[in-house]
């Protein structure tokens, strides 16, 4: 954290937190896992319009091909084939 600012900017993060993990207790219990993975995908693309937005940093490649290894990852898991159960 950076010097000199509240410490209130912590609040809309633990809410944040505290939404998902209650919106993932209403999930099926089959597919919380897969819920989870979308959740991921979805915090790394917010992570990387972070730093480049409001940091001001410019992902670079490196962080490019992680989220594009980590998104296919998620992808694999949310919509590879399943057996019925």
């Amino acid at each position: 954290m950076r010097l000199g600012k509240s410490p209130l900017w912590l609040l809309p993060g633990i809410a944040s937190l505290v939404a998902f993990a209650w919106l993932l207790t209403l999930v099926e219990t089959a597919a919380a896992g897969r819920t989870y993975a979308a959740y991921g995908g979805v915090y790394i693309i917010s992570s990387l319009a972070w730093l480049w937005a409001v940091e001001g940093v410019r992902p670079d490649r490196w962080d490019g091909i992680g989220a594009v290894i980590c998104l296919v990852g998620a992808a694999v898991i949310l919509l590879g084939p399943r057996a019925p159960v």
